[in-house]
């Protein structure tokens, strides 16, 4: 098997028809795309959907794993990838086994600084102006590492780089926007002992406990954490995410964590309708007043509806008219969808397309760098190849992940360098005259 570049990402491997699948082909050539992949490398770009630690480069793996005396169940790249990071996965639960691995060596402060900084160093290198970086820190909290010191190793990475970056002439200049990021926080759905030792001491201190309160509580403790560490250090914490296993463990579970945030001004998102039915976004928009959603793929998924509900059609037809009236963006991961979900054959039948006839506001978001295989510029190429998409739908997807991101600075700021990267954005339409009227928001 051909070996994974995921240190110096570019558009062009794996190709789109082999990860599609066989009638890839045939859609390609039936509706060639209008935008060219040099035009998607160089337009300015956000990702608000990556994990840190779905995303470390695989040498990067293997170097710390050597380190650090972790065992992998291969030291060379073209083995990570035949028998842990595929093409292809059997189910979501499969698709996440592969973090047992990249947790365990970001263990400590300076694992955690090199992967976030190598993470924003990749994002910039295909013209990724805006990321936010979003881990669990209590899979890495130890004797030898507290929630602060992760906190902090992740952003000194960052920050690092965005720094090297920033100073270079063409932003100094104002010829090119410079690189900002957030961090967002996740808390999971659910966490066994042998998750980290952080949530095995948790379990046996609560050993008396029913477990999905268990998980609840510790969803809060996280949320009163980084709402004290980002007010005393001024650290850019932006949001709160929930993540890991759906089926099972409901959002709902968490509802006291959410308030917290809430009450507190940390922004909110979700992973919901990604290996469940649309009840799961309910409660994320109703309960958690979610702010995005990460994935939503079954968001219109009629047929998984659990609940006993008479008309289901009218309840998902209502469910996307409140999130498009209220422009709760989606977080669209293409490649992971089509890894995690056996039901979705290739990108022809993704719901991004009733998504974009619903006019519902999406950004296209990698989920993980590694564990996909995958860029930003490479999401964007699939859009466009499977789904035909227009200059103006393109535009109004990528300024969407800057225009509804949690960004760490004002409002006024924030507007700011959304107007910079309209103008450039538009600078590079017009040079390969793409430019055309739209109708965003």
């Amino acid at each position: 098997m051909a070996k994974r570049n995921t240190s110096a990402p570019t558009t062009e491997a794996p190709t789109a028809d082999s990860l599609a699948g066989s009638s890839s082909t045939s859609a390609t050539n039936n509706h060639p795309t209008v935008i060219p992949p040099e035009f998607i490398r160089k337009a300015p770009k956000s990702d608000l959907h990556v994990h840190l630690d779905g995303s470390i480069r695989l040498g990067t793996l293997i170097e710390l794993a050597k380190e650090r005396n972790v065992e992998l169940p291969s030291y060379t790249e073209d083995g990570l990838v035949d028998l842990v990071f595929k093409d292809r996965y059997g189910s979501l639960k499969e698709y996440l086994q592969g973090f047992q691995y990249t947790t365990a060596v970001l263990q400590d402060e300076e694992a955690l600084e090199r992967a976030a900084y190598e993470l924003a160093e990749d994002n910039m290198a295909e013209g990724v102006r805006y990321i936010e970086v979003r881990f669990a820190p209590h899979l890495h909290v130890n004797p030898n590492l507290d929630m602060t010191q992760v906190l902090w190793a992740v952003h000194r990475g960052l920050k690092k780089a965005k720094d090297l970056f920033n100073d270079s002439t063409p932003v100094r200049q104002n010829l090119e926007p410079p690189f900002e990021y957030g961090m967002i926080v996740c808390a999971m759905r659910m966490f066994t002992e042998n998750m980290s030792d952080y949530y095995n001491k948790f379990l046996q201190i609560h050993r008396y406990s029913q477990r999905r309160k268990v998980y609840g509580l510790a969803s809060l403790e996280l949320a009163q954490a980084v709402v004290a560490i980002r007010n005393e250090y001024g650290l850019p914490i932006v949001g709160f995410d929930l993540a890991g296993q759906e089926r099972g463990y409901p959002a709902v579970d968490h509802l006291e964590a959410y308030r917290y945030a809430h009450k507190n001004f940390l922004k909110k998102t979700v992973h919901a309708g990604e290996a469940y039915g649309p009840e799961s976004i309910f409660q994320a928009i109703t309960d958690l007043h979610a702010d995005r959603i990460g994935h939503g793929y079954h968001l219109l998924s009629s047929w998984l509806i659990e609940d006993e509900i008479a008309n289901k059609n009218e309840y998902v037809r209502a469910l996307a008219e409140y999130i498009a009236d209220r422009r709760i963006t989606i977080e669209v991961c293409l490649t992971s969808n089509l890894q995690t979900n056996p039901r979705v054959r290739n990108l022809n039948e993704h719901a991004f397309r009733d998504f974009q006839n619903l006019r519902l506001s999406t950004t296209f978001c990698t989920d993980n760098r590694t564990v996909s295989s995958t860029t930003v510029s490479r999401e964007i190429e699939l859009a466009c190849q499977y789904f035909n998409l227009t200059p103006s739908q393109l535009r109004n997807s990528i300024i969407y992940g800057f225009k509804r991101s949690f960004f760490p600075g004002t409002y006024r700021n924030k507007r700011n360098y959304v107007r910079q990267i309209i103008d450039y954005y538009e600078k590079i339409e017009e040079e390969f005259g793409l430019h055309e009227k739209d109708d965003q928001d």
